[in-house]
Formats: C-alpha cells, sequence, structure tokens
C-alpha cells in the first residue's frame, strides 16, 4: 500500500496462538504482544500452523483466472501469519519435504497440464549438424574463443583472419570468415539468450536559467526487460539439474534442518503462492562507471532467480545478469547538502527500479507459462525476493535515517537490546500518525523515500535485505572495527613509540606467515594503502597468531570468536547445530568484545550498524539459505566480467554503449553453448572456452606476485578428498635407492622405504616374511602432489571441488627450499583433527614393487600439544616430534592415499620480538611450536576444528 493512503477500513488481526483472544489494529502491536507473551515465533511454529499444513487463501491472487486446468491442490500458502509462518518440520520424514500445494507440474506451452512421465517436447526443430547461425563448429568455436575467451581486438581479429586465408590460399581454401565484422554479425544474429538493451529517459523538472543543473537535466536508465532475462534463464539447459522447482525442507540422517539454496529456506515457503515459485534476487553494486559516462554515473543492477542452485550464482553461468545501468545524478559542490537534491536522487532511484521491473508485475498474480532447465514448461508465479546490497544502500533501499537497522526497529544508541521486525505495515501506521520530525528522530523513518517494494504484492523491502558478508562481516567488523580497534589499544595501553614498535611487530609476524596455496604474502604486514576486500579476507587468515602474545588474552578470544562466527556463516550448508554453534560464537564474541569498553576504546558501547547485522544471521539463513549464495562479492566480482572489463575492450568513446552490446554478445554465446551441448554437438564435459574467472577475481586486486597460486577451483567429479603426484618427474635425482639416499642427504631412506612396503604388503598378506621383500624399481621423485577435495564454502567448480599443490621442492623462487606442511587421516572415527595429524613433506615420490605402483612421501611427523586447541586462539598447536635423545625429528615413509590435503601452520611466536629482516621461508625450521592454522580457508575450519 502506498505510504501516507488511510485504509477502507478498520481491520483488527487476531492473536495466532490457541486460547489468547487478544486483537491488534497492525502487525506491529501483534508481534511485539508475541514477544512478550508468547514463545519468538521466529523460531517457533504457532500451533495453528504446526498441527495442519496452511490453507489455501481466498483472495484474488489464488484464483485461477489465465489458466485452464489449474490444479486446486496449488493453493496459496499464505494464512493469516504468512509473515512468520514456518514449515512445520516432523521426524520420520523423507529426506526432502515439498511444500504440501506446490507440485510444479509439467504443462504444455497453453498451460494444459501433461499426462505424469510425458517427456519434454523438444526446444528446437533443427538437425544436430544445425550450426546456425555459423555454419560449422569451427566457427562457433572460433568466435567463441577470440570474442569471449581471448577478447581479441577487431583489428587483432582482422589480422589473424588475413594471415589465416593466406596460409589456406595455396590450398584454394577460405578462413572460417572474411573479418571480425562477419563474426559480429553471426553473433548478433543469434536469437537464444537475446535480451536487447533500451533506455528510459526522465524529463527536467525545472528548464528555467536560474534552476540547479541537476533539474534541468535529463537522466538516462538503460536497462534490459526482466521478463525475458528471466525466462532466457528458465529456458537455459545448463541448469538442468541443479535447479529447484519446489521450495522445501530439507533434512538430514539425523532428522535435523537443513539449509543450504535459497529454496531450502522458510521464505519462498511462506511467499510461494501456486504453480512454480520464481523469486526474483536483485542486487545492486555501488561500483560506479564514471569513467565511462562523464557527468552522470551510472551503477549496475542485476538480477538472479531463487531456484538455480547457490554454487551456480556464485560461479555466475549467466545466472547473475546485469537488466539496469541506474542514474546517479550529479551537481556542483553547492548542492551536496542539498536536501531537495539528496530526496530526488533517492527518489529517482527508487523509481528507476520500479520501472525496470514493472514487467514481472502482472505475473507475480496470475501465472504465465515458462520452459524449464529440463525442457518442461511449467506455470509460473513471479515475486520480488531478496536484494543484495551493502549498508549504504540498504539505507537508501528501505527509507530509513543513517545509522538505524533496516531489519528491525532497535534505537541506533541500544542497536543490540531486543526490538521488532520494521514491516511495510508499520511504517504506514506511523506515517499516519506522526509527522516527519518525529518519524526521523523516534523511529529512523524518511517519509520521503517510497521503497519500490511497494509497488509490487507480497513485498517488503525490510523482510528482502539480505546478510552481507562481504561488508558486514570482512570489511565492516573486521578490517573497520577489530583492526583499528586493536591499533587504538595499543595506543591507550603504551607510549607512542611502544605502540608503534608493537605494530611493527604484528607486521613482522604477518610478513613471515609460511607459504600456502592462494594465500596472500603480506611482505610489510599491514603497510599499504588501499584495502580492498581480498585483502581483508587474507588478513583474516593469519592475523590471530600475530596479535597473541601482545595484546590482552580478552581481545585475541574475541577475534577467535569472531573469525568463528565468521567462517560458520560463509558455509554453503547449514543445519540446527551449525545455526546454533553460530548462536554460540556470537555470544562469545559479545562477551569478550567487552575489553575494548574496559580499556577505553570504545567507551560509548557498540551501537554500530554492521555489528548489529549479525545477530539477524540465523533468521536470514532460516529464511534465504546460506549467506553466501547472496553476499554483495557476487556482484562485485560480476561488476569486473559485465561492467570493467567491457569498458577496456571499448573505445573508450561513449562506452556505455559498447559495454552493452559486450554483454549482449557474451550472453548469446553462453546460450548458444548451452543450446549445442544439449543438442550432442558439444560434449557436456567440455568446459566452456572461458578464462577461469573465479581464480581471476580471486586475484582481483592482489599483486600477483604477493600471491601462491598453486590452487583453485576445478570442474572435476565429486568425491571427498583424493592426492596424486605431479604430472612431471624430476629428471635430475638419481634413480637407485642408495644414491637417491646420498642425494637427498637421508641416510636411512633404504629402511624407512622397505618398512613402508612391507607394512603395504602385510595389509594383504600377514604371513608375508620381511626378509624376503626388496625394492629394485628405479625410484622417481616429484616436487609436488595436487590435493582434489569437496570444498563447496571456498570458491569451487560445478561439483564443489578445489584443488591445491602441496610442494615439496630444494628451490622456491629464489628463496630456498619449500617444504609444505599436509594434514594426514590416521582414525576416521574421531572428529575433527583428533583423528588427523600433521606432516611436513620432505620428498615425494613413486616405484614400483610386482606390477602395483606406491606413490608415497618421505614425511617429518608433529604431535599435538594437549589433548584440545587453544584457549585464546581456538587453533589447534603442534609442535615436531622428536626421537631418540630429543634431537632428531621423527621421520617416516607414507602412503599418499593417507594424504587429506595440505596444511598451513602457523608459528606460535610468543613474546618474543621477531629480527628485522626475518624471512618467511625460515618459519617452519625456526620455532618450536605452530598453529594449526583453521581459518587458511572454508574446508580447513570445517576439518581442523
Amino acid at each position: 500500500m502506498p505510504r501516507g493512503k488511510k485504509k477502507s477500513g478498520p481491520q483488527r488481526l487476531r492473536c495466532p496462538f490457541n486460547g489468547c483472544s487478544q486483537t491488534f489494529r497492525s502487525l506491529h502491536g501483534r508481534t511485539y504482544h508475541i514477544r512478550t507473551a508468547h514463545e519468538d515465533p521466529y523460531y517457533t511454529v504457532p500451533a495453528q500452523l504446526a498441527d495442519k499444513p496452511p490453507s489455501p487463501a481466498s483472495s484474488s491472487e489464488g484464483s485461477d483466472q489465465g489458466l485452464p486446468h489449474e490444479q486446486q491442490d496449488e493453493g496459496h500458502s499464505q494464512g493469516f501469519f504468512a509473515d512468520d509462518a514456518e514449515p512445520e518440520v516432523q521426524a520420520h520424514t523423507p529426506r526432502k519435504i515439498f511444500h504440501p500445494y506446490l507440485n510444479a507440474l509439467p504443462c504444455d506451452s497453453n498451460g494444459q497440464t501433461l499426462p505424469p512421465n510425458t517427456p519434454p517436447s523438444p526446444r528446437t526443430t533443427a538437425s544436430p549438424d544445425d550450426w546456425a547461425p555459423y555454419t560449422d563448429e569451427v566457427q562457433f568455436r572460433l568466435s567463441e574463443f577470440l570474442y569471449r575467451t581471448d577478447e581479441m581486438s577487431a583489428s587483432n581479429i582482422d589480422t589473424i583472419l588475413e594471415l589465416w586465408g593466406l596460409s589456406l590460399m595455396k590450398h584454394d581454401d577460405l578462413a572460417p570468415f572474411d573479418s571480425y565484422q562477419q563474426i559480429y554479425d553471426a553473433i548478433d544474429s543469434t536469437k537464444l539468450g537475446d535480451a536487447p538493451w533500451r533506455c528510459m529517459k526522465t524529463e527536467s523538472l525545472d528548464i528555467r536559467d536560474d534552476a540547479p543543473s541537476w533539474k534541468k537535466a535529463e537522466y538516462e536508465i538503460w536497462y534490459r526487460d526482466p521478463d525475458t532475462v528471466i525466462r532466457n534463464m528458465l529456458d537455459n539447459p545448463d541448469f538442468d539439474g541443479e535447479f529447484d522447482t519446489h521450495p522445501y525442507v530439507h533434512l538430514d540422517k539425523d532428522k535435523k534442518r537443513r539449509w543450504s539454496d535459497f529454496m531450502s529456506g522458510n521464505f519462498a515457503w511462506r511467499h510461494c503462492i501456486r504453480s512454480m515459485y520464481v523469486p526474483v534476487i536483485l542486487g545492486s553494486d555501488k561500483t560506479t562507471v564514471s569513467v565511462a559516462t562523464g557527468d552522470v554515473e551510472y551503477h549496475p543492477l542485476y538480477l538472479s532467480i531463487g531456484n538455480v542452485c547457490n554454487h551456480v550464482r556464485r560461479a555466475h553461468r549467466n545466472a547473475v545478469v546485469p537488466i539496469a545501468f541506474l542514474a546517479i545524478p550529479k551537481s556542483d559542490r553547492k548542492y551536496d547538502n542539498d536536501p531537495a537534491f539528496r530526496k530526488f536522487k533517492r527518489q529517482l532511484y527508487h523509481s528507476s527500479i520500479s520501472a525496470v521491473l514493472s514487467s514481472l508485475k502482472p505475473a507475480m498474480s496470475t501465472p504465465v507459462v515458462r520452459r524449464c532447465p529440463d525442457g518442461h514448461f511449467r506455470r509460473v508465479i513471479f515475486d520480488i525476493g531478496p536484494f543484495i546490497a551493502d549498508y549504504p544502500e540498504q539505507v537508501m533501499l528501505s527509507g530509513i535515517v543513517q545509522g538505524w537497522c533496516p531489519k528491525c526497529t532497535a534505537f541506533p544508541d541500544d542497536l543490540d537490546k531486543p526490538s521488532g521486525p520494521r514491516r511495510h505495515e508499520l511504517t504506514d501506521e506511523l506515517l499516519q500518525v506522526f509527522d516527519g520530525g518525529q518519524l526521523w528522530d523516534v523511529y529512523g523513518i524518511d517519509e520521503d523515500i517510497v521503497p519500490f517494494t511497494c509497488d509490487f504484492p507480497r513485498a517488503d523491502i525490510h523482510e528482502l535485505l539480505s546478510s552481507d558478508i562481504l561488508h558486514q562481516v570482512i570489511k565492516g567488523t573486521f578490517k573497520d572495527h577489530l583492526v583499528a580497534w586493536v591499533g587504538e589499544y595499543l595506543a591507550l595501553q603504551h607510549s607512542p613509540r611502544d605502540a608503534a614498535d608493537i605494530l611493527d611487530e604484528i607486521d613482522r609476524r604477518i610478513a613471515a606467515t609460511p607459504a600456502f596455496p592462494c594465500l596472500r604474502h603480506f611482505k610489510q604486514g599491514r603497510r599499504f594503502k588501499q584495502w580492498t576486500g581480498d585483502d581483508s579476507k587474507a588478513l583474516m587468515k593469519i592475523y590471530l597468531p600475530a596479535i597473541k602474545g601482545l595484546v590482552e588474552p580478552d581481545i585475541v578470544k574475541a577475534l577467535s570468536a569472531f573469525l568463528d562466527f565468521c567462517y560458520l556463516v560463509r558455509r554453503a550448508d547449514f543445519n540446527e547445530d551449525t545455526l546454533n554453534a553460530v548462536d554460540q560464537a556470537l555470544g562469545r564474541y559479545h562477551h569478550y568484545r567487552e575489553i575494548f569498553r574496559t580499556t577505553g576504546v570504545r567507551p560509548d558501547g557498540f551501537s554500530l550498524p554492521r555489528q548489529h547485522s549479525l545477530i539477524h544471521y540465523r533468521r536470514n539463513i532460516e529464511d534465504f539459505g546460506a549467506p553466501n549464495g547472496l553476499c554483495s562479492s557476487i556482484t562485485e566480482s560480476r561488476h569486473i566480467t559485465a561492467v570493467k572489463r567491457p569498458w577496456r575492450r571499448s573505445s573508450r568513446y561513449k562506452a556505455l554503449g559498447q559495454m552493452l552490446m559486450t554483454n549482449q554478445r557474451l550472453d548469446k554465446l553462453a546460450a548458444s553453448r548451452a543450446d549445442f551441448i544439449a543438442r550432442g554437438m558439444l560434449p557436456a564435459d567440455r568446459p566452456p572456452p572461458l578464462r577461469d574467472r573465479l581464480e581471476e577475481l580471486i586475484h582481483a586486486h592482489n599483486d600477483l606476485k604477493e600471491v601462491d597460486e598453486d590452487g583453485g577451483p576445478t570442474n572435476e567429479e565429486q568425491v571427498l578428498s583424493h592426492v596424486h603426484l605431479a604430472r612431471t618427474r624430476e629428471r635430475s635425482y638419481p634413480r637407485s635407492l642408495q644414491s637417491l639416499s646420498e642425494h637427498v642427504n637421508e641416510p636411512n631412506l633404504p629402511n624407512l622405504l622397505l618398512y613402508f612396503l612391507r607394512d603395504q604388503l602385510s595389509e594383504k598378506n600377514p604371513t608375508l616374511d620381511p626378509s624376503t621383500i626388496e625394492i629394485t624399481s628405479p625410484i622417481y621423485v616429484f616436487h609436488s602432489a595436487v590435493a582434489h577435495y569437496y570444498a563447496p564454502s571456498d570458491p569451487s567448480g560445478i561439483c564443489g571441488m578445489r584443488h591445491e599443490r602441496i610442494r615439496s621442492t630444494p628451490a622456491w623462487r629464489g628463496t630456498g627450499p619449500r617444504r609444505d606442511c599436509a594434514f594426514i587421516t590416521e582414525d576416521e572415527d574421531q572428529a575433527g583433527f583428533r583423528g588427523m595429524s600433521v606432516v611436513r613433506v620432505q620428498l615425494f615420490m613413486s616405484f614400483v614393487h610386482n606390477g602395483i605402483e606406491y606413490p608415497c612421501a618421505l614425511v617429518e611427523w608433529f604431535k599435538k600439544v594437549g589433548r584440545s586447541p587453544d584457549e585464546e586462539t581456538g587453533m589447534w598447536v603442534v609442535k615436531p616430534e622428536m626421537v631418540g635423545r630429543g634431537n632428531e625429528r621423527l621421520v617416516t615413509v607414507v602412503h599418499l592415499h593417507t594424504f587429506l590435503r595440505g596444511a598451513h601452520l602457523i608459528p606460535v611466536y610468543g613474546r618474543r620480538y621477531l629480527p628485522v629482516g626475518f624471512s618467511h621461508t625460515w618459519s617452519l625450521d625456526a620455532f618450536e611450536a605452530f598453529h594449526v592454522n583453521k581459518y587458511a580457508d572454508h574446508h580447513a575450519n570445517e576439518i581442523a576444528f
């Protein structure tokens, strides 16, 4: 309902709990009553909802007009308590419980329900050898390679085609294309994936000569029809098998609720009406295209749908598409603080989004027929889903005052005090009672802003705002708050010189961190001018051991609790135990952060919007699934491929039009590839000839020389873990066992290798005489092994897989030897690190005995210090395991199949300062004890607890 418009008549809302006759004028009043008189409905299903499934509503939105033979059991899922209703979870139920009133039955293109087991109609009548608009496979793959993979300029394309043609003239043949224009024309003529860009213009507010420039200007908003974009997404066969047609409740083997992809959350369950529910996910990236558009900046608005799995959205794969470039007016500096100008910018923002999405509105009430990834047509209903934005944009989206929470009604001077949720209905009630000044000061509401969601059914911006891990957790709480607070604490507790010395020591410790795949090496510690999200992510992996011993234990514990919270909420899959662990970690953080209040760093407390947002994570996970599927890092990284790279390949003159054309052509190439694969013309296991975007995004802002690149996403088949030797044998090593022993200065190597082989053979033949065993085959040495493991919470491939290289080499980038560490599985029945050990690899090798190859490694062992993780850091501590009189490290040979993956050790620095110039390559040899870094990545965090 538009703000300020009175309702047609009084409507009393009744309490949903049995035996309570209380009624209320507003949702706010009812929510306050429930929170004070009953259990919290966020975590409890009211009795009326738990007794039976939600009943279909009798509203006009639930009618079946427009589609024949609509199934009556596909009714409206919202009852009187739709805002807080949760799907019922019962024990001893199937693994996935689908919504009782939604079946997403396949139909024909006219909406007629098909008989069960009817196969989908063909997407096309084209023959299997029809490459139109290309003449053959060579033309398509060449176009894709030149335009998408290599991003070759038009002039260079002409040059290579000319040389190609000259080389074929002697064979009376021609190059696949005559010029770059022929390639562009072929791509442009593709119908698949076509979603042309359009432009809408605003009218001048005031054309008088003395009017401000921002009033006289006309503003352009470039956009694509979101209905067309969603039609293309739904019809993309590449999403088949990674697409949910139903909201569902997912139960694990212990009958505990799980949340992962969006459709497993409560929001989809509450909002679905009937037919196939398609939630529209939006995101707006604050990075503007100032270099491309001059005095008027644009920033992109992105669209996705909640049906695709999170890992597909994170990997993009045409599941996150730019649909608009929103205008942000600029004017003279004297108008920067002009209330009228600020109001105009916010109103233009909301009205632009509303206009762009207007084509979706009819299908939010009346189902439309769309083809889905599996080839079937279904009746679908659209809905505005979560909006991905950082805090400043959340303020603008929700129409609140800076410093207030866009999700709840907490006061800005005490944000963490329990409060009720914000809703449009509450705001409408307050607008009718209070004036603008009271709304601003007492309720944090900007009366001039009407959120775009007021124009769409069932949409409430306060409910739709998702958690933003990048800006709320990584950049906000960690970098802007905690790291800064540590510096302020040192300044308060020490003299300026001593505080500077301690900060320099922290920087030296950070620089002394041993190398690890995909881990940035901070050569100068934290002393760089501009922080990026990647810098913050990299620093939080190694910051904790660097400050231990230099600050009070409670500060280390506060950082440890926060990192636990951070790594928990960044997981790809949650169950009830995980959510409880999230609450516990947040509670510990709130407890230990008080050290910053008592020491004078935060004397006024912690009413900080980004930190306050952490208390909403549990509810948002239950509503939207895993937060990493709805994080602004997705839209920020998409900005690189949709805006930054297209701008770089433009002529820089009126670049926006060229950027839009580039995006359109890339979409068409991707749609053509998906079509050719679906028709069997290209093998499905061949990855698209696209640069590894995920690797690029991880390191986009980093100096590549400072990053260990030996790891990243991989599109291999899903396995829990597999480690194999490198492909290339090292030729500089002797092949005989005795000579190799002398070469690597390990006199006991022959005996160790015999003990290893005896153990391997005795597993199959316990009566084997050890004296008969000998190794006669050549010994081959390798400088690395590659671990492949399932890590969906980290940047991973299509199947959730990552790879990393474990190195053991005598020379690494001119810095001396590098001997990496690895996790060894010893007892699979023990949870976490209790069932593992850490080893340091001295040599990778393989040999053959009786026709069987044995890949193995010579390793030094570490043993655990204590029976539990360190109390301050929460990390396990290990030290080298010694033998004999305690002056020799325990060394054995182990089979490569006992390796789980690489392990990262960080020294226990203690209170001693490192000497200036200490190299990180010396760390694993120079210290007596080490932290097992469970924050190296998310997979390590999940196994090294």
